[in-house]
């Protein structure tokens, strides 16, 4: 079978134009103990806000679920012409890694797909996660595009791309023997290349303090244009974040682009630490997602999310740059961009 690769697919960056956001509701007692009521009005924030922009697909686990969703999401002011409920249970929210990554060619028969990579949670620590795995060739089957099925372990939080032939990741999460033990760096990357359609890959060490996915660079480092990046910096040297942060952002001054050109590199500062019930989270301003018109930015209730709301506004001149608090939400161990992904708009 040809690769998506070679047929022309390629996975656009995030501020391309979407048709839609996909979402799959809070429903794990477990991932927000002592937590879940209060992640709800936030995740319905959320959801008020891309329905502004773009539709928004929500996957739940059943009627009862889907009547609950819709009268919270009424109650938050949803445009609900926008929401789409799915009846594609899952084991849990965090759709940026189990949900579909779709992929596109503009201008052919087929110009949309998606890519059904295999999920284990994160190296199996939070079994069970078989309806999770299930539910890229459901919205395939939705949405009747062709999926590719690569065979191997990777999640949507692990890589970030910049539109124009870059992939971000990190050693940490995607070497790491708990994901694709049969697989080297060079492997690892021909899949990337394969089934994302990029020219080049580029490898940061290790994620932040608190992250339990071994090291996603969406908690790290984002591209906000083909050739700027923001990543976080700890500016307190006693903290734990602060020397594998600064040895990120040494090695992303050595990246060089296709064409030779150095990274502009944006700096956030990382939030004070978020502790609860003993335990360091992994709150970063990385966790940010870009939909139409819009940047939603998880805040923390400390001083530097004005800062981080600033620097975003500048990279986003165009998009209403709008800061949520994330402070439960964090709880869980991820933020908005973990629990979203989206679909690109299809654009001759």
């Amino acid at each position: 079978m040809p690769t998506p690769a070679a047929l022309g697919y390629t996975f656009p960056a995030e501020w391309a134009p979407h048709r839609a956001t996909w979402l799959s509701w809070p429903h794990k007692e477990a991932s927000w103990p002592g937590k879940l009521e209060a992640v709800y009005p936030v995740y319905s924030e959320f959801v008020r806000l891309l329905s502004e922009q773009e539709e928004v697909h929500i996957n739940v686990l059943h009627d009862e679920m889907a009547a609950q969703v819709e009268r919270r999401l009424q109650a938050a002011g949803a445009r609900m012409d926008q929401v789409f409920l799915h009846l594609f249970p899952t084991n849990d929210a965090w759709c940026r890694d189990h949900g579909p990554a779709f992929v596109v060619r503009p201008g052919t028969e087929a110009p949309l797909a998606l890519i059904d990579w295999g999920y284990n949670a994160w190296g199996g620590k939070y079994p069970p996660f078989d309806l999770d795995n299930q539910i890229p060739q459901r919205v395939a089957g939705y949405r009747d595009i062709p999926f590719f099925s690569p065979g191997i372990i990777m999640e949507g939080g692990s890589i970030e791309v910049n539109g124009a032939g870059t992939l971000l990741t990190t050693e940490a999460c995607l070497l790491n023997p708990n994901r694709n033990p049969q697989l080297n760096r060079a492997q690892i990357e021909q899949y990337l290349r394969d089934y994302y359609g990029q020219q080049q890959i580029l490898w940061l060490h290790d994620g932040i303090v608190g992250d339990d996915t071994d090291g996603h660079i969406d908690d790290l480092t984002r591209f906000v244009g083909e050739d700027t990046v923001v990543t976080m910096v700890e500016r307190r040297p006693a903290d734990d974040n602060y020397g594998l942060l600064q040895e990120n952002l040494d090695r992303l001054r050595t990246f060089r682009l296709p064409d030779g050109r150095p990274l502009r590199i944006l700096e956030l500062p990382m939030p004070d630490p978020v502790v609860y019930d003993g335990q360091r989270l992994p709150a970063a301003y990385a966790n940010f997602y870009i939909a139409n018109g819009l940047v939603v930015v998880p805040t923390y209730r400390c001083a530097q999310d004005a800062e981080a709301l600033a620097i975003l506004a500048d990279c986003f001149p165009d998009r209403k740059v709008v800061g949520l608090d994330s402070t439960d939400i964090i709880w869980g161990l991820g933020s908005f961009h973990c629990l979203s992904q989206q679909e690109p708009a299809l654009i001759d």
